[in-house]
């Protein structure tokens, strides 16, 4: 059996090998740049390089059909851009699903308690999920529970790779 095959009909595991690949990658470069912090600063910064490296590498791995992976690179972007330049970057309109819908009138209707509990939550899940701004509570709880999968992901990666390290 061809081993592209085998990736395509588990994708989890493509996941995770896309998401391994780049982010062991990236712990090289940044090991290579200092490879031994002193400072708390020192420290603090590394933490932060691996952090953003985790989350790049996920983001990637993930592609671009997901408006989750999309935000967050876009995030990192901007964040890097503005601390290269020290300057605000140019404004750039980035386009992220976000679905318009007729413009109609529809009735005003008290919202019962369940419906208010439901909308708090939806509005607390938009916080978590990057990109959830933007979109309609279906597109928001499909995009949550696959940025919930390769979250998953991630920490079983980080996890091995950690125990791998360790031993």
């Amino acid at each position: 059996m061809n081993p592209d095959h085998h990736s395509s009909l588990n994708p989890s595991s493509s996941l995770k090998s896309r998401f391994t690949k780049t982010f062991l990658r990236s712990l090289i470069k940044i090991n290579k740049q200092r490879p031994f912090p002193y400072c708390p600063r020192e420290i603090f910064q590394r933490c932060h390089r691996v952090k953003t490296a985790a989350d790049k590498s996920l983001a990637r791995a993930a592609g671009s059909r997901r408006v989750w992976s999309r935000a967050m690179l876009c995030k990192i972007r901007n964040r890097s851009l503005r601390r290269g330049c020290q300057q605000r970057p140019s404004v750039r309109r980035i386009i992220i699903g976000y679905q318009t819908t007729k413009k109609g009138y529809c009735l005003q209707k008290k919202m019962s308690d369940d419906q208010e509990v439901g909308t708090d939550q939806a509005s607390k899940l938009r916080k978590l999920v990057p990109g959830g701004e933007a979109m309609d509570l279906c597109s928001l709880l499909d995009e949550a529970a696959h940025y919930i999968k390769c979250l998953n992901t991630q920490v079983q990666v980080m996890r091995r790779i950690a125990d791998i390290h360790s031993s």
